[in-house]
């Protein structure tokens, strides 16, 4: 059956208890960072040259915009309600979490394999083309940025039980305790500057959020007058925090800032994240009329069926058009940032992004099609070894960076990939022989 066909089938026989606004809100929010990202690059060939140029810098009065943009704090929400429901499924079904955890990390982890295969060899090309090692180290940074948010999402995930626990015990105070632990580490990491500690404040922001999703999935946030409480508290916060701290208005980051709300992640996120999901909660019903049509729940559907592969490929997507563009004396790239003609080009520069974005999602989005595993539980250490291995290999590339003056870090590139084997998320086709010999068959269709 094609993609086409079973995205139909899938929309049609939705269950009616699926809460389809919680698939609405991760589509829309992975598609604005698409937009984002595609808008915000202001490059420009001149003299046969490549001119590297950011939106943002160029044009200060973006930076209130990316309060709308920058929305990975809404796919940590949803992200909340999916993983809860999730787990406390397995947990009725007295699903070991191993087994759990391996299902959740197939999904997230497989569609990022070809991307750190595709790097290192279209990088390893490059350099025998004579590209400079400074402007491959700047396309590949940009091309691996998405990489830096799934390392943060796949460890939340690998924690979520152990927050499920907190949550169903402590309610709202585990929520309260995980803000205060993070405005707490984020002041240390200001004056500290140090890596590790602004790792801990990076998963204490996103962790918080997750379980802010634990609440919408619980009914805590139902009424309007706790969705406007947490929508004001969180906007009033982040202002302050603007206002009278050290903390930009950007909310994506910028080399050009003493501070950076993203990389690594600040509070300030937290509270702008607050603030989308009350906002969000307080749209619930218009959102619910929408996803009730079939059309627009058969779209959501497609997307958040390729979801991870648009996310991880759009932005080497865009860099091997802006290549492109190069080779051939800088078509399509010749326009002043900010300029009209430049403003004009933005929908045909968004359209050719799109469709070479669509061509890798139909080559490789089949990886996001995991299916059920008949294997049998594995013991916890093996997931949380291929979780391990994954997000420290893609925050060394996040930090030390794929490419320098000796040519390319192969061995970064291969230590997310060697984890994802290792750690048995990847099964030959068939059953195994151990899922024979239980009397594990395959579905009939």
């Amino acid at each position: 059956m094609g993609f086409v066909a079973t995205v139909r089938e899938e929309a049609a026989n939705t269950p009616a208890r699926r809460n389809r606004v919680v698939d609405l809100w991760r589509a829309v929010s992975i598609l604005v960072v698409v937009l984002g990202h595609w808008t915000m690059a202001a490059v420009t060939v001149r003299d046969g040259g490549l001119v590297p140029g950011h939106l943002l810098v160029l044009a200060g009065w973006t930076h209130p915009l990316t309060w709308a943009f920058q929305v990975m704090p809404v796919f940590f929400l949803v992200g909340g309600y999916a993983n809860g429901r999730s787990w406390r499924s397995a947990r009725e079904r007295a699903t070991p979490y191993g087994a759990w955890l391996r299902g959740r990390a197939r999904r997230l982890t497989l569609p990022v394999v070809p991307v750190l295969l595709f790097w290192p060899a279209a990088g390893w090309l490059a350099l025998q083309a004579g590209v400079d090692w400074r402007t491959l180290r700047l396309a590949t940074s940009v091309a691996l940025v998405p990489t830096w948010f799934l390392a943060a999402y796949v460890l939340v995930v690998a924690l979520a039980p152990a927050t499920v626990w907190l949550w169903e015990r402590w309610g709202w105070w585990s929520v309260v305790a995980g803000g205060l632990a993070a405005g707490t580490v984020d002041v240390v990491s200001l004056g500290s500057g140090s890596v590790a500690v602004g790792f801990v404040n990076y998963l204490l922001v996103w962790g918080t959020l997750h379980q802010l999703g634990y609440a919408w999935l619980d009914g805590r946030l139902a009424s309007v007058a706790r969705r406007l409480l947490l929508a004001g508290t969180g906007l009033a916060a982040a202002v302050l925090l603007v206002q009278a701290g050290p903390y930009p208005v950007s909310m994506v980051g910028l080399d050009t800032s003493a501070v950076d709300n993203t990389y690594p992640t600040r509070v300030t996120l937290l509270f702008l994240g607050m603030a989308q999901a009350g906002l969000l909660l307080l749209l619930d019903p218009l959102a619910g009329r929408l996803v009730q049509g079939r059309r627009a729940w058969t779209l959501v559907v497609a997307v958040n069926a390729r979801i991870m592969t648009v996310y991880l490929w759009h932005v080497t997507a865009m860099v091997l058009v802006i290549a492109a563009s190069l080779v051939v004396g800088g078509v399509g790239l010749r326009a002043r940032p900010l300029g009209a003609s430049w403003w004009w080009s933005r929908p045909l520069w968004f359209l050719v992004l799109a469709v070479v974005t669509t061509a890798f999602v139909a080559g490789l989005g089949r990886l996001e099609t995991v299916g059920p595993d008949p294997r049998p539980a594995p013991p916890a250490w093996r997931p949380l070894l291929a979780v391990a291995g994954v997000c420290a290999g893609l925050a060394a590339l996040a930090v030390v960076g794929a490419v320098d003056s000796d040519g390319l870090s192969w061995v970064l590139f291969l230590v997310p990939v060697l984890a994802v084997v290792a750690g048995g998320l990847v099964r030959r086709p068939g059953l195994t022989h151990d899922a024979r010999r239980a009397g594990i068959t395959r579905p009939r269709r």
